[in-house]
């Protein structure tokens, strides 16, 4: 049964993520017809099971693969082409059971389609219940680098079902707990103290993470919707980790466990511009290896890695911004970092 409710204030209006089992998906209006878009793994598990919960007649679905190397044109294309062939309109909706990748390309082509239809996350991976599925951030990978085309398009509602957890391989697990890592450092340091000492493997404590992990982003969210101030502290560890990701063509890494890593290097920097004290890292790091997270990775070119990072989506007027910890439970937004130390940090990984 759902046990809770986190109800998320928007622009375009109010939407509640749903924590719990749930017995059926109820529409707060109705619809022409329903899409589902799964995954070939995710179907297997979870489609059958979804579709007998969706009282409607005309539900069709969509099976995409998920892999972030196919988050692109050519996906998204496939979703529209199925809600042509079914002939969504503009009262349909659809529904994304999945990952991150999943719920990204979802979003993105359900406000597109027809200039913009609603969309209900169903997400089954950590990452996603906690980060992805939360927000209305949407968008897909290019060569030039990863969610550079997107748009801000809010779900109608979330349902986050822990349970959807026990067929999570152990290494998608892991790098689910890197996107909880991240909140809780540049956010709550009661809530870093509750995850220094609990074990995210029992299910109560995990179900109570999560719970927090949402509450915080939606508080976030409701401060800063489009990320234009407070919001880019979810962003703790993604610039280094998306030029990674770009670098491994999405394929080496999980999400998770780039933004593992670039929280390292975030952290590297954080300590020389005295942002982060040694204590504080070596705590940071030990949660990561708590959860096989502590990961390592060779820059082989780093002036090439340092001009990646103009691509970043915060970066304006031609000038680097990250985002770093200011002690455990804090964030700051540094601008014109000096790029000699810039250059020292990403040396150390070379």
């Amino acid at each position: 049964m759902i046990n809770d409710f986190i109800t998320i204030h928007t622009a375009d209006g109010d939407y509640k993520v749903c924590i719990g089992e749930f017995e059926n998906i109820s529409f707060e209006k109705k619809y022409s017809k329903v899409l589902v878009v799964t995954s070939h793994n995710v179907a297997g598990f979870y489609l059958a099971f979804l579709k007998n919960k969706i009282s409607h007649q005309q539900v069709f679905e969509c099976i995409v693969d998920d892999r972030e190397e196919n988050k692109d044109f050519t996906t998204i294309q496939q979703i529209l082409d199925c809600a042509f062939t079914n002939k969504l309109d503009r009262k349909s909706l659809m529904i994304a059971l999945g990952g991150g990748v999943i719920s990204d390309m979802v979003g993105f082509a359900s406000g597109i389609y027809q200039r913009g239809i609603d969309f209900i996350n169903i997400p089954t991976t950590l990452l996603a219940q906690v980060d992805a599925s939360v927000g209305g951030k949407t968008g897909i990978n290019t060569h030039f680098g990863k969610n550079l085309i997107g748009i801000f398009h809010q779900p109608k509602k979330v349902y986050v079902n822990p349970l959807f957890l026990k067929t999570l391989k152990q290494r998608e697990f892991f790098a689910g707990i890197a996107e909880i890592l991240k909140i809780a450092i540049c956010f709550d340091r009661a809530f870093f103290d509750f995850l220094f000492e609990k074990n995210l493997n029992n299910l109560d404590v995990l179900s109570e993470a999560i719970k927090k992990s949402i509450k915080l982003k939606a508080d976030i969210v409701e401060q800063d919707e489009r990320e234009d101030g407070i919001r880019m502290g979810l962003n703790y560890g993604h610039t280094f980790a998306h030029v990674i990701e770009l670098e491994t063509s999405y394929k080496k890494f999980l999400h998770g466990e780039a933004v593992a890593i670039g929280m390292q290097m975030a952290n590297s920097l954080a300590l020389k511009l005295g942002l982060l004290s040694p204590e504080e890292v070596e705590k940071i790091e030990f949660l990561l290896e708590k959860y096989c997270l502590l990961l390592q990775y060779k820059i082989c070119d780093i002036k090439g890695f340092y001009n990646k990072f103009f691509i970043d989506k915060k970066t304006c007027y031609d000038t680097l911004r990250f985002i770093l910890p200011n002690g455990i439970g804090k964030m700051k937004i540094v601008d014109n970092v000096e790029k000699e130390k810039l250059l020292e940090v990403l040396g150390v990984y070379a």
